[in-house]
């Protein structure tokens, strides 16, 4: 048998890759961690963490401004960007040493720098120092993703995502480019700082992918909110004029004046300084690495996980996917990962909460359906006048009754569908929950009091 550097080496120290590591050091496996930049990845460094402190912040706001309805006189208020990103870097430095730690007590040993195949069994990590070349019998992938930007006149003045956790200072214009979660979190976020921000999306609505409703909804939300939305439009070109602002030349003559344009507009996986060729690993038509249902790639000894598989770009999907190959490979408990009815949340403002099929997936899937639909005015903003509204939406199979598509926007919808994904994960039936007693006075009560069909206006008028 081959001796080798290590038994595991794990390119990426992000949630899945950080997971894998753990999991295959704690056997007593010698497993070394390659990491680019800091450990903890996207979500931990410039991802979900950091987007989601901004969104609290963001929030405030609104907060305030309900407070003076319930009494509370004076809301005088004013936002510190800067103090903001101070508490914000030092709670990500804080949560990577965590994970650096979590490493280290298991055993793991950390590289800083980029690993490269020189073949199928040997890495070249390059970064302080010298190249150094490092053996392993098996390789997990985990370098996940990073946003894309497309061939266009001027795009070397845009920002992506990544740029956008440490602006300087805060614009008083913004245009985001994007339907989708991150332009539609970001949009939120600066308009809820005070930011005059326009959303430029290519599509007939955001959120593409999402059930039709949910879409509508949210978008009329947000523009009840002042968020402005641009739809059917692309950009053409992007000119910076003398006095530093930005003006972006849109399809149809369009043209809209900010300080700041970010593009949010896609990720593609990381797979660029990898060297697959050298160790044969394939890739599918998105460019991302092909892997069968234990995440093994075209070669036997090497795994990939994660967003840079293109599966499912979810930071507790990665997490999953990277248990089930150490499970597998590790501790001789062979698992797969099943994708279907995972929840997931939009932290806009309102939020979205997901889980299973969207109405019309369910038809083609199901075929005959039934929809049990509410939209109210929630307690909190009703009772100072607010005219913002909440969506819940049920998709019941209707040969089994099964519940197979729960649908939220409004407050906490991301905190109610994590408990909702349980029953529609475990196929209940809308009967099973209609026999939930109701918990009043809350919005998730409406979940177990929906008992009327849904019927849209123009089918009801068309009867």
């Amino acid at each position: 048998m081959a001796e080798y550097d290590c038994d595991l080496f794990v390119i990426g120290a992000g949630s899945g890759g950080v997971r894998a590591a753990r999991l295959a050091a704690m056997t007593g496996a010698r497993v070394l961690v390659a990491e680019e930049y800091r450990v903890g990845g996207t979500c931990v460094i410039r991802g979900c963490v950091p987007k989601k402190l901004m969104v609290y912040a963001s929030a405030f706001k609104r907060d305030f401004e309900i407070a003076k309805g319930f009494g509370w006189t004076k809301c005088e208020t004013a936002f510190d960007w800067r103090a903001f990103l101070v508490a914000k870097d030092a709670e990500i430095a804080r949560l990577s040493g965590i994970y650096t730690a979590n490493l280290n007590n298991a055993g793991a040993d950390i590289l800083y720098g980029t690993a490269c195949f020189v073949d199928p069994h040997t890495l070249e990590v390059t970064g302080e120092g010298k190249p150094r070349r490092y053996t392993a019998e098996k390789v997990l992938i985990a370098a996940g993703d990073r946003p894309s930007l497309p061939d266009l006149p001027g795009i070397e003045h845009v920002i992506t995502s990544e740029e956008a956790f440490h602006l300087p200072e805060l614009p008083k214009r913004m245009v985001i480019v994007g339907g989708g979660y991150i332009a539609v979190e970001f949009a939120c976020i600066f308009h809820g700082m005070g930011v005059d921000v326009t959303l430029v999306y290519r599509g007939p609505n955001i959120l593409r992918g999402f059930d039709e409703d949910v879409r509508a909804h949210l978008a009329d939300e947000l523009r009840l909110r002042g968020v402005k939305i641009q739809l059917a439009c692309v950009h053409e070109r992007i000119e910076k004029r003398a006095d530093g602002v930005l003006v972006s030349h849109l399809t149809e003559g369009l043209k809209l004046e900010s300080e700041i344009v970010m593009f949010a507009t896609g990720r593609e996986p990381h797979v660029k300084t990898l060297g697959l060729e050298k160790a044969g690993v394939k890739l599918n038509d998105k460019g991302a690495i092909a892997v069968d249902e234990y995440s093994r790639t075209s070669v036997p000894h090497i795994w990939a996980v994660g967003d840079i598989t293109d599966r499912m770009p979810l930071t507790p999907v990665a997490i999953r996917e990277a248990q089930a190959f150490a499970e597998t490979e590790f501790y001789s408990k062979p698992m797969k990962f099943d994708h279907a009815d995972v929840p997931t949340a939009v932290f806009s403002q309102p939020p979205v909460g997901v889980v299973g099929l969207t109405e019309g997936e369910a038809r083609h899937v199901h075929r005959e359906v039934d929809i049990y639909l509410t939209r109210f005015r929630p307690m909190r903003t009703g009772f100072v006048g607010g005219d913002e509204r909440m969506l819940m939406k049920l998709v019941v199979a209707r040969a089994t009754n099964k519940i197979v598509g729960c649908h939220i926007v409004g407050a906490d919808a991301p905190e109610m569908i994590q408990m909702a994904a349980i029953a529609v994960k475990a196929s209940l039936t809308k009967t099973q929950w209609d026999e939930t007693c109701a918990l009043h006075p809350t919005a998730a009560e409406e979940l177990v009091t929906m008992h009327e069909k849904y019927v849209p206006q123009e089918l009801a008028a068309a009867e």
